[in-house]
């Protein structure tokens, strides 16, 4: 097959096919609604089941969900503008992470273990939900920063949830809090781990256009 073909087809990851493909553009208003949408009901849930994993999980939604928002509208713009975007995204990320390892260590003060069904119910509709993301963005996964951004957001948010279905088992399990904890943890660290890919990339990017 040949390049002009691999193209048409969308197999392959393509910057100005990324940039300027509507199917694209379709795909990350879905992504944002999800996001968006189901970060708000699973921070409520996060809330009546106890789980910090859970609330760790809303804000990766949420904050999901505004960044991709962010990456959408600057598709029209510069690339240096949208690397500059990426670099905001990549420290956005960052300081969620380290949100996250704060209040799970403040809470593991006084830990209590979650509602272990609920956590698993609630992990089971977000892995779904993120899964769903991840397969619409995948054939858009390699471009600028600021495209491979919002597609190492998605495919994290995946992970993480069945870190979060895993957390709920052992839970149920042992009675205890701190499989809930650990897991919370373990999204922060993926949280800083892709910001530092996306702070890295955009940097990279910003610094080669001097």
């Amino acid at each position: 097959m040949s390049d002009s073909e691999t193209s048409s087809c969308g197999c392959t990851g393509d910057t100005k096919r990324a940039e300027r493909d509507p199917a694209y553009r379709r795909a990350l208003w879905i992504v944002v609604l999800l996001n968006l949408g189901f970060g708000l009901i699973e921070i409520v849930g996060g809330f009546i089941a106890d789980s910090q994993a859970l609330k760790a999980d809303a804000l990766d939604f949420i904050g999901d969900g505004t960044i991709s928002l962010f990456g959408l509208i600057a598709l029209g713009w510069t690339a240096h503008a949208r690397s500059r975007i990426a670099l905001a995204q990549g420290l956005f990320l960052g300081a969620l992470g380290l949100g996250v390892i704060g209040f799970a260590v403040w809470r593991a003060i006084n830990a209590v273990a979650p509602e272990a069904e609920l956590m698993g119910g609630i992990g089971i509709v977000a892995l779904i939900v993120n899964v769903s993301a991840a397969l619409m963005l995948a054939r858009f996964r390699e471009g600028d920063a600021n495209v491979r951004a919002i597609w190492l957001f998605s495919r994290n948010d995946a992970v993480a949830n069945i870190a979060v279905i895993v957390a709920a088992g052992l839970v149920a399990w042992t009675g205890k809090a701190w499989p809930d904890l650990a897991v919370a943890g373990v999204i922060a660290l993926l949280f800083l781990h892709s910001a530092w890919e996306i702070t890295r990339g955009a940097l990279a990017e910003i610094a080669g256009r001097l």
